[in-house]
């Protein structure tokens, strides 16, 4: 009885938290002078994307790609759980997972291809859900390939912000504060891309979402 007793406590405390995070998420964005660039071009598209943002600059990407249906990889933790009720009710799909080379980030990344080819789009931190931060894995380029899905880098700001003690510093922009995000040019693999051309990929992804981020950084 203690072992269900706990569980249901456990449970009833992640929905809890989601929920605070959800209208945390909600108030906050309304209040944010948000310039958003290069999204004119990605809009209307049909085309498979995946859309790909630091961990750490997660809150104004959840906001901003609310209730479009796009899915995201959450990880199998306790945290992930309550990230899983937050994204839900934010309107987006999940998969449960990461982006790394383990057995999980192979089992998330093959049902991230699926979703692509089924006409998805993909919400991606491919620096998720563990680190090292800013450091794209690997199952986001497995998905991409294996798809024939575009990477979309973007960078993301606020001029004012707190920043948690994790791995990814994680960036709670403040209320009314200026912020940015911007949309680079899309990077595709080559459908018959070697190990090599995939890492060149890796990095030109890597190097590009970190410049757009300074972009954003140094305007807000």
């Amino acid at each position: 009885m203690a072992r269900l007793s706990d569980r249901l406590s456990l449970k009833v405390k992640k929905t809890v938290l989601a929920r605070v995070a959800v209208s945390l998420i909600r108030i906050i964005s309304t209040t944010l002078r948000l310039k958003v660039e290069g999204w004119d071009q990605y809009a209307n598209s049909d085309e498979k994307l995946i859309f790909c943002g630091w961990h750490g600059k997660s809150f104004i990407f959840a906001n901003q790609f609310r209730k479009r249906g796009y899915w995201v990889i959450i990880s199998n933790s306790n945290d992930g759980d309550i990230q899983d009720k937050v994204f839900r009710s934010l309107g987006f799909k999940t998969i449960r997972g990461s982006t790394g080379p383990d057995r999980g980030g192979i089992k998330a990344a093959l049902q991230g291809v699926k979703a692509l080819k089924e006409g998805g789009t993909m919400a991606i931190t491919p620096d998720g859900p563990r680190g090292p931060s800013k450091v794209v894995q690997g199952g986001v380029m497995l998905m991409a390939k294996k798809s024939g899905a575009r990477l979309v880098p973007i960078g993301i700001s606020a001029q004012r912000a707190w920043y948690a003690r994790s791995w990814d510093s994680y960036m709670f922009p403040m209320p009314f504060s200026r912020a940015r995000m911007i949309f680079g040019e899309p990077i595709e693999i080559p459908e018959k891309a070697t190990e090599e051309e995939v890492e060149s990929v890796r990095l030109a992804l890597e190097q590009e979402t970190e410049r757009l981020d300074q972009l954003a950084a140094n305007w807000a």
